[in-house]
């Protein structure tokens, strides 16, 4: 008879659901989380009516027909703040492409991400970039990670997602696939093959991708974590023969196993420091 007292079998399951204004506000902290990558942070206006649409009281498209009134008021005063601007049109195109359900393993869907985000920017969106360039890095002291060559950018590309299609996830564990995502996501991201908005269009990519493949992603992770986030880019491609430093990608598999697993691993930014360089 005890034992049947500790009988769970009885019991029946029950459905967790998850509201729409639950998924959108989850959306909606990835959109604008990922903007502080670039330092980036939305105006009062774009919080005001975005968490209109959260509450179901606003459609997408009235944000962002609104957002385009406010942004020509803004500029008949000439009273534009340029990172406002960016971080609030960049963050509903976000939401608007996590609500299309449509997804593409192709260099042409990584050019169109680029491309539907950046539209309201930069003349070049879409357009992979002419040149090489680095960029001083705060983790390495200023030093940069090596980036693609721009006259390679297409094959460069057209190589990383060619292996990536003869992978078969369904056939991995979740610590393969968690593997294996990191890779992927860092040999995209090293190529950088726009002058701009190169981890933000990575993050959006890689996560369409997951959704694709039947993963449950954890977007909340971006509100506070999208500079954890490209840190761990950064190391995971940065490499220095002198110093024998070599790519580190375990702060990158830490995050992925909180955005696919729900751990709980300390995502300090402060531990992707080069401690060689300080």
């Amino acid at each position: 008879m005890e034992e049947k007292r500790w009988d769970s079998s009885v019991n029946e399951y029950e459905e967790i659901y998850q509201s729409s204004s639950y998924r959108k506000q989850l959306e909606w902290d990835m959109a604008i989380g990922l903007q502080q990558v670039d330092n980036l942070k939305p105006s009062k206006y774009l919080e005001q009516i975005s968490e209109k649409n959260i509450l179901g009281e606003l459609t997408l498209e009235e944000v962002e027909q609104s957002l385009k009134e406010y942004y020509i008021e803004k500029e008949n005063q000439k009273d534009i703040n340029y990172n406002e601007l960016e971080c609030d049109f960049v963050s509903i195109r976000i939401v608007e492409l996590l609500s299309f359900d449509n997804f593409d393993l192709s260099v042409d869907y990584l050019r169109y991400i680029h491309k539907y985000l950046f539209q309201d920017v930069y003349e070049y969106a879409g357009e992979f970039r002419k040149i090489n360039f680095s960029k001083h890095e705060k983790i390495l002291n200023n030093d940069s990670v090596a980036y693609g060559d721009f006259k390679t950018l297409t094959e460069s590309l057209e190589y990383d997602i060619s292996l990536e299609k003869e992978k078969n996830y369904k056939e991995m564990s979740i610590v393969e696939v968690i593997t294996n995502i990191a890779d992927f996501s860092s040999s995209i991201w090293q190529v950088h093959p726009f002058r701009e908005g190169n981890t933000r269009t990575t993050a959006v990519f890689i996560e369409k991708y997951l959704i694709s493949l039947g993963y449950n992603v954890d977007n909340s992770l971006f509100k506070d974590k999208s500079v954890y986030f490209r840190n761990a880019l950064v190391r995971s491609n940065y490499f220095n023969n002198y110093l024998n430093i070599k790519e580190d990608k375990s702060y990158l598999i830490k995050f992925f196993e909180n955005l696919l697993l729900s751990k709980s691993n300390n995502l300090n930014s402060e531990d992707l420091i080069m401690k060689e360089f300080f």
